[in-house]
């Protein structure tokens, strides 16, 4: 029989070991914690975005990343992370699939997935605020929050470092407030409860790991030590208070960085840049068909809207550009209060491209909701753009928010001024002189605003023609011959481009805030031809917003010349200076000097004049030397140094300098075609002079037009390739090589100098060498066709040296 010795007094009392349900009540607030610490991170993050959804699938992420290591708690540890990583795959693609139900996004799973997972970083960066939850947008978040949840109960749960725990939510946490930056409100509430939820779990946790230290069981000696860590801590923590809280108290008035500015938005094309350069092309194909368009029934009050392409608001004297901001969208587009007294109704319409090409997306303004497609979004000018480009059969619905104004208002309206409005407002340098005074001769006679953007609406309506075959461009010299030119000549004529930029210059010059609209006509349903697009001017006025003008020709209204409302007012001329009269020269001369003694010593005058002509010559050489020597290196510069736009530049100026040479100086206001039809005008001048009087023609001027096309001598063919001028002057008595060689490449060298402007992307090095080719043919011809002196004077002119270009 075995007897159970007496229990010692001093043993403490057996403990009672908990149950299955106590010890899951007893572990249960440190998993807890660690998912309220990663939700709260959906809660912040979910303050930028447009809808809950994102959120809740943060929340999800955070409890099912815990509970699956919770769950898991038996397995081997390295078996818990391929677990935890197929229930993430799986909340991963349940919450794609839900993000694109709630975006009504086309395509299959797969494919939403992989555009997700290419894009999802820098359309998160991109995206417009609110953000749309769409599965782009959600991915990176959900799949942050899964394996912060994930990493942090592996380290608090099963190796009972809870504080270490702490640590990838509260990354998380951090990444989140960085991300939102400020565009949301400080997040105090959720900090406050963040730092509450981890000190519980703290808490929580150092209860459930020493049960006697809960029952009151610890030593003196123990209870010292915890004594004096505490008081350590609280001294570290009230330490590190005393130092960070002027630095803390410091940021709290700052703004905080957004990332955004450090991830760049989409960007359009070239092409889409400058849209207006679109017109003359569709223009001369009228029948191409670009769209397909269906309105909703009873949408629109039975007048269809404009369709909008592009907003173009920079002009730097040579073309206009979108200049936009575009930012990645979702389905629901921001809405803007409408102007006070406007009146507005809803548009729907369902457009299908066609043969429509590039990134910009058409849309009736201002677009407010867009389903079938994925879109960036300008708020400033309310256009669209698909940052994948445009494709045929591409079909997508928009609803519109269509605005119209009180006329009642527009009398009585003033514009803008200001910093805001300055990028409207600004006219690039070198206006040209005739278009200042036609719009200041248009607002002296209309002093309000809007009595100013009709003048110059009406002006051109009544005053020029559109022609479907006008060439192409609203630089400077472009709108000045379309508006001055002479109409035998092809100026005064234009499509919808010339009208549109030379009101937003004219308005701008008068002081009107403008822009130039590209887009396609009314249109209900059916096709949007080729035909039907059209650019047309824009004035912001105060309280009414944009308000378009027309300033196209009535179709049935012939135009009136220009000369009848716009002439001038000549400046008088300068009093003529009569010279005073000069003195008779006496017969006889003066009484010459006494001859210098000759007797004292040193050289004699021979001798000294001598010298001081030869240093003089030697002087003089130097310097026509070394000036031979720069223009030669200036010429090697323009030709031969930097990209083809560049050195095609470089062989007009060569062009240009030798026109001025010759005594044909050429002005910024004569287009490229002029200057090539003056230049060849010049060398055949030149060359008839050099020629015998039997075999020179008695007007060569007369000869050489006569001998070109009739068209060749209008400046409209710039764009013309060289083998369209008219063929060499040969006559009677004339030189058969009156206008052969490489010179007569000046007409192709004026096209490459247009292409140059206004598509510079699309020249090669081949288009460069043929330019210089035919630069240095042309100049070496004209300074050929010159005297031997002129010619000498050529070399050594200092002249392109110092002109401004």
């Amino acid at each position: 029989m075995t007897v159970t010795p007496p229990r010692p007094a001093t043993d403490p009392a057996p403990t009672r070991e908990p149950g299955p349900v106590a010890r899951a009540l007893r572990a249960a607030p440190v998993p807890a914690a660690l998912v309220v610490l990663v939700a709260l991170s959906g809660v912040v993050l979910g303050r930028v975005y447009a809808d809950p959804l994102l959120t809740r699938l943060m929340v999800g992420a955070a409890a099912g990343s815990v509970l699956v290591s919770v769950a898991a708690r038996r397995l081997p540890s390295w078996l818990v992370a391929p677990v935890s990583v197929a229930a993430l795959a799986g909340w991963t693609l349940l919450s794609l699939r839900l993000a694109a139900a709630h975006a009504a996004l086309p395509g299959g799973l797969g494919e939403v997935t992989a555009d997700a997972a290419r894009n999802a970083i820098p359309r998160l960066l991109t995206a417009m605020i609110p953000v749309e939850p769409a599965p782009d947008t959600v991915l990176v978040p959900v799949v942050a929050a899964w394996l912060a949840g994930l990493t942090a109960a592996e380290v608090g749960l099963r190796a009972g470092r809870v504080l270490l725990g702490y640590l990838p939510p509260a990354l998380l946490y951090a990444g989140v407030i960085y991300v939102v930056g400020p565009n949301a409100d400080p997040a105090v509430g959720p900090s406050v409860l963040f730092a509450a939820v981890a000190a519980v779990g703290l808490a929580a946790s150092a209860r459930a790991a020493d049960p006697a230290a809960a029952a009151g069981g610890l030593t003196p000696a123990v209870r010292l030590r915890l004594l004096a860590a505490s008081a350590a801590g609280l001294a570290v923590v009230v330490a590190l208070a005393a130092l960070l809280a002027p630095v803390v108290a410091g940021q709290v008035d700052d703004r905080p960085v957004d990332p955004r500015r450090y991830v760049e938005p989409p960007r359009v094309e070239s092409l889409d840049e400058n849209p207006l350069i679109r017109i003359s092309g569709w223009a001369l194909h009228p029948e191409q068909r670009l769209l397909d368009v269906r309105t909703a029934a009873g949408s629109t009050d039975g007048v269809p809207p404009r369709i909008r392409l592009a907003v173009l608001s920079d002009y730097d004297g040579v073309t206009w550009r979108v200049g936009a901001t575009y930012r990645n969208a979702g389905r629901i587009l921001p809405a803007a209060d409408p102007a006070p007294g406007a009146t507005t109704d809803e548009v729907r319409q369902e457009i299908t491209v066609a043969e429509l090409t590039g990134r910009l997306l058409p849309a009736a303004p201002t677009p407010r909701e867009v389903t079938g497609a994925r879109v960036a979004y300008d708020p400033a000018s309310g256009t669209l753009i698909r940052p994948e480009g445009l494709t045929p059969g591409l079909r997508y619905e928009v609803s519109s928010v269509r605005e119209r104004p009180d006329p009642n208002q527009f009398p009585a309206a003033n514009v803008p001024a200001g910093d805001a409005v300055a990028r409207v407002l600004r006219v690039p340098d070198g206006a040209p002189e005739p278009l200042r005074r036609l719009a200041a001769q248009l607002a002296e006679e209309n002093g309000a605003p809007y009595a100013r953007a009709d003048a110059i609406a009406t002006f051109l309506a009544e005053h020029y023609r559109v022609t479907a075959d006008a060439p192409s461009g609203h630089a400077y010299p472009n709108l000045t011959f379309f508006l001055f030119g002479p109409r035998n000549g092809g100026g005064q004529r234009g499509t919808s481009e010339q009208f549109a930029a030379a009101f937003a210059v004219l308005g701008r010059l008068a002081g009107l805030p403008t822009r130039v609209v590209v887009g396609f006509g009314p249109k209900a349903d059916g096709p949007v031809r080729a035909a039907d697009a059209y650019a047309w001017p824009e004035v912001l006025f105060d309280g009414v917003g944009w308000v378009p003008f027309d300033p196209m020709p009535r179709p049935d209204e012939a135009p009136r010349p220009v000369e009848e409302d716009f002439r001038p007012k000549p400046e008088d001329p300068p009093p003529s200076e009569v010279p005073p009269p000069t003195e008779e020269p006496t017969a006889t001369p003066p009484a010459a000097a006494s001859a210098p003694d000759r007797a004292h010593r040193g050289p004699g005058t021979p001798v000294l004049a001598g010298v001081g002509v030869g240093a003089l010559v030697l002087l003089v050489g130097a310097v026509l030397a070394t000036l031979a020597m720069l223009r030669r290196r200036l010429s090697r510069f323009r030709l031969d140094r930097g990209d083809p736009g560049r050195r095609i530049a470089g062989a007009w100026r060569e062009v240009t300098d030798a026109l001025r040479l010759a005594g044909h100086p050429v002005g910024p206001d004569l287009a490229a075609a002029e200057v090539a039809e003056r230049a060849h005008r010049t060398l055949a001048e030149a060359r008839a002079a050099r020629l015998p009087d039997a075999a020179r023609p008695a007007d060569a001027a007369r000869l050489f037009d006569a001998a070109r096309p009739a068209d060749a001598t209008r400046p409209a063919d710039a764009a013309r390739p060289a083998d369209a001028v008219g063929p060499a002057v040969v006559g009677a008595g004339a030189n058969p090589g009156w206008a052969s060689g490489p010179e007569r490449g000046v007409d192709e060298l004026a096209g490459l100098v247009n292409q140059a402007a206004f598509a510079p992307g699309s020249l090669d090095p081949a288009q460069a060498d043929r330019a210089v080719a035919v630069a240095v043919g042309y100049v070496a011809a004209l300074r050929a066709a010159r005297s031997r002196r002129a010619r000498l004077w050529w070399t050594v002119h200092p002249g392109p040296l110092r002109w401004h270009r």
